[in-house]
């Protein structure tokens, strides 16, 4: 099922988009998340999108649809999708590839949205002042009527009284997409296959933020380092690399290499009785992978790696409440070398720089999500 929002700021495109992504398993996506994305990327495409924003100047037509109906071919969204912020023009509108099934218009007016938009909006931002609020309302409705007979001619249109609760809106939009419809699309987008998502990276890269990330989403999260950490803890040791190798190799000395994935192999089977999906935070060896890709043959196992520069590693490592020596070269090299993290690392399916804000970690981490999710 494709299908698009179409409204004024403030209409609750966002909110009615977040809420049918969770209802029908679908991916929800505005225009800008997808422009964000592509200018984060070292391409050509990539530069031409972050020059061209950065300039304050609109991307042409013709490349806005370029971009976003291959962006929209990608595997993630080959069953569907909700796009918000697309097409804002007749002419995208008529050359946008992707059949859309049902084209949502959250009808408000202005003085409505405007109302909402200063009470939810920050005072801080250039962009959500009072002004400029009004200019991009303006700009909406000098393009919106063309779009809308466009998709009403088509009989696509479905148009809901966006002054309604969010409840009484939703349920419109329900209403109006057809039970029938609901039913097929979930039954269509259950996910067949169980997957690991498998997080590595040295220490200080964000696996810990990132498998917090996840949990919020309500995966579950098994901890491969927390065996390690308690069996510490019991025995009231102090956390350093001395003891952390010490405790590691024994380990592995009983184990073998792949220690932590035999030690955690009964907690991830329970994991994934319950869950389609379930997260590893730092998984390390080459072997811990290869041991549980033997044990877990039916299930997909994605190797997610984080990176992020040495110094700015060190910086976050040594900032941590708890365990904040553990960090430097000697400790990069047990692990890449003597634990031989190095080639999990290198098979990765999925490769994130952690070297920027909070912000864009989460984009990418939600763009693994999406994939793993939806494909």
């Amino acid at each position: 099922m494709k299908l698009v929002l179409i409204g004024i700021q403030g209409a609750g495109k966002s909110t009615q988009g977040n809420l049918l992504s969770r209802q029908l398993n679908l991916p929800y996506l505005s225009t800008g998340h997808i422009f964000r994305e592509i200018a984060k990327e070292k391409t050509k495409l990539g530069r031409y999108v972050k020059e061209t924003m950065n300039a304050g100047i609109l991307i042409p037509d013709g490349k806005v649809i370029e971009i976003v109906n291959d962006y929209l071919s990608r595997p993630e969204y080959r069953r569907g999708y909700i796009l918000d912020g697309f097409p804002r023009t007749l002419k995208q509108a008529k050359e946008f590839k992707n059949n859309v099934d049902k084209v949502i218009y959250l009808k408000l007016s202005d003085r409505e949205a405007i109302w909402r938009l200063v009470h939810r909006e920050s005072k801080d931002r250039q962009d959500e002042t009072l002004p400029a609020i009004k200019k991009r309302i303006e700009l909406f409705h000098k393009y919106a009527d063309d779009i809308l007979n466009y998709y009403q001619k088509q009989g696509k249109l479905a148009i809901i009284d966006g002054k309604k609760s969010i409840k009484e809106v939703n349920q419109e939009i329900l209403k109006n997409i057809g039970k029938q419809l609901i039913k097929n699309q979930i039954k269509a987008w259950q996910r067949k296959q169980k997957a690991i998502i498998a997080i590595v990276g040295l220490p200080g890269v964000g696996k810990t933020v990132a498998a917090e990330y996840y949990a919020k989403k309500g995966l579950p999260v098994i901890s491969f380092g927390k065996i390690i950490n308690d069996y510490i803890d019991n025995l009231k040791l102090e956390h350093t690399e001395t003891i952390h190798k010490k405790i590691r190799e024994s380990f592995r000395k009983k184990y073998g290499q792949a220690a932590l994935a035999i030690l955690n192999e009964k907690k991830i089977q329970e994991a994934l009785k319950k869950n389609m999906i379930v997260v590893i935070d730092g998984m390390r060896s080459w072997e811990e992978y290869i041991y549980l890709k033997n044990k877990f043959s039916k299930v997909k196992i994605y190797i997610l790696a984080i990176y992020a520069d040495k110094e700015l590693r060190y910086q976050r490592t040594a900032k941590r409440k708890d365990r904040y020596h553990l960090y430097g070269e000697q400790r990069d090299i047990n692990e890449l070398i003597g634990i031989n993290m190095g080639p999990t690392i290198a098979f990765a399916d999925f490769f994130i720089k952690n070297n920027f804000s909070l912000e864009q970690f989460y984009d990418k981490l939600e763009e693994v999500y999406r994939i793993v999710y939806f494909s």
